[in-house]
């Protein structure tokens, strides 16, 4: 049989030393117990498994956990046909490096699994896959020991030498290295970032200098020979050199946390300096990338700016202050100037970009369309805000209240969307049926709670005090004619009604639920 050129038959081969034969597959069936004798783990699902068992095992018999990252599992699966898994040691020396820098190593270049304690600390052991079962171990063991040296020597060069150089002194390396070429340098970004958060300093109660400082260093270990080595420790190495450096705690903690989220379900920054400094980067870089439009197409995204879009939905939804997004996105727009030359059309679509992930960051939390939309008819702007309504609307959903409420703001809306409202204040001498008393002195009465309720942001309370409107707005319908043949008092029932709309809408749009 032939497929796609190549003939195919009942044979193949084992273990290239184990089992280095033709071997028969006598019928399909038998084809992963065949290649099993023949020490060949032919299932990718039942060899994973194996590694995985016997890397727990040495790590039990070691009192110890390995560090086991899914994607380096995959990869070592993937190299070897029949897995033996040994444990080899390093000089304990190299425990002065960080420990990430030297798990980076051991993992990226060896394809080595670290060992911690159960007090999280990095011990001096490895483990390696080996594809053969040797009967000289030792010899396995050591020429693995031997290589990993070579490697965990290079990471305490980078270190050691990385560390003569304060991290201050390389602002002016920076400026040649290019961001984007209509963007400027890492300098010119670092410096918009620095004006960016230094105009979020007053809103999230930031120290000044700290917010100054840490955005001048923000980039700064992108030119250290960690980093260059394994890009994948930018920011965390910012973390190390800036305690060594003696920068501020606080100023090194955000400079680790500066990536943070670094995907859809990361954890987030837990420092309020390393959110903002986390936010003014993307903010930035989202902002810049639409201004000279080169926003994502179909699926093409080189600059990732999905992933930077929801990562400001889930900074700002973390940030229990009134941060607005427009006057984010203007600030950050602001710091380019007056050095480019941007489109305003394609940066007014950068706020309905991010509103696209902020509505697909909710509906992955169950949270449905209508409910979602609902909410940002009547805010857009501020996503902590826009987290306590959603939340509130969905609790408020379950109450048996919830669909007259609805109703009676659907009736209200279809009345007001076929008139002219005048712009004029309810005039009680003219309120004449006893129904339209009523509804007036409730909605008068919840104005004064609205305002105190919204304060707060206490929306379970409000909506509440929303409900008890059912009565007297049903009352009202069923009793008073709203378009009367007087204008006065037709005008003013529809202002009445005008009154009632708002407070309806004072969490959301319920009428589109």
């Amino acid at each position: 049989m032939h497929c796609f050129g190549i003939k195919s038959d009942r044979y193949t081969r084992g273990h290239r030393f184990h089992a280095n034969k033709l071997i028969e597959i006598q019928k399909p069936q038998a084809y992963i117990e065949t290649l099993r004798n023949a020490y060949v783990l032919a299932d990718f699902v039942e060899r994973r498994e194996e590694i995985v068992r016997q890397i727990e095992n040495i790590a039990n018999e070691q009192d110890a956990k390995a560090v086991i990252p899914s994607e380096l599992l995959d990869e070592v699966t993937s190299i070897v046909e029949w897995p033996v898994a040994l444990i080899a040691k390093f000089e304990a020396k190299f425990l002065e490096v960080p420990p990430e820098a030297l798990i980076a190593a051991m993992q990226e270049h060896q394809k080595c699994f670290a060992l911690k304690n159960k007090a999280d600390d990095l011990l001096p052991l490895f483990i390696t896959i080996s594809n053969i079962e040797s009967n000289k171990k030792s010899q396995v063991i050591a020429g693995n020991e031997k290589v990993m040296r070579a490697r965990l020597s290079d990471a305490a060069f980078f270190y050691t030498q990385d560390r003569k150089i304060p991290l201050r002194s390389r602002i002016e390396e920076t400026k040649r290295v290019v961001f984007q070429a209509k963007l400027g340098s890492l300098y010119d970004k670092s410096e918009r970032m620095r004006q960016l958060i230094l105009s979020l300093a007053e809103a999230l109660d930031l120290n000044r200098i700290e917010a100054q400082n840490v955005a001048e260093l923000s980039k700064c270990d992108l030119l250290t020979g960690m980093v260059g080595e394994f890009p994948e420790l930018q920011g965390l190495m910012g973390y190390y050199y800036a305690l060594h450096d003696k920068e501020a705690e606080a100023v090194a903690i955000a400079l680790n946390e500066q990536y943070m989220p670094r995907f859809a379900k990361d954890d987030l920054p837990e420092s309020l300096l390393g959110k903002a400094l986390s936010l003014a980067d993307r903010l930035d870089t989202l902002t810049g990338i639409f201004a000279i439009g080169q926003k994502p197409s179909g699926v093409k995204d080189p600059f990732k700016l999905r992933r930077h879009a929801l990562a400001v939905v889930r900074l700002l939804v973390s940030l229990p202050f009134p941060i607005s997004l427009k006057n984010c996105l203007d600030s950050a727009l602001l710091a380019f100037y007056p050095n480019l030359d941007f489109s305003k059309s394609q940066f007014a679509e950068l706020k309905p970009f991010i509103l696209e992930r902020l509505i697909s960051h909710y509906t992955a939390q169950g949270f449905s369309h209508e409910r979602i939309h609902s909410v940002l008819a009547v805010q857009d702007d501020c996503f902590y805000d826009f987290d306590r309504r959603l939340k509130a609307l969905s609790e408020f959903e379950q109450r048996s209240e919830a669909e007259a409420l609805s109703a009676a703001c659907k009736r209200v809306d279809n009345i007001l969307r076929q008139q002219t409202v005048p712009d004029t204040e309810v005039n009680e001498t003219l309120l004449q049926e006893s129904a339209e008393k009523k509804l007036w002195q409730h909605v008068t009465a919840l104005s004064r709670q609205i305002a105190e309720y919204q304060e707060q942001q206490n929306y379970d309370a409000l909506l509440r005090h929303l409900a008890e409107l059912k009565v007297p707005v049903d009352t009202f319908f069923d009793s008073v004619m709203v378009m009367a043949e007087n204008t006065d008092l037709r005008n003013n029932r529809l202002s009445l009604l005008m009154n009632l709309q708002n407070q309806l809408k004072s969490v959301a749009d319920i009428s589109l639920l």
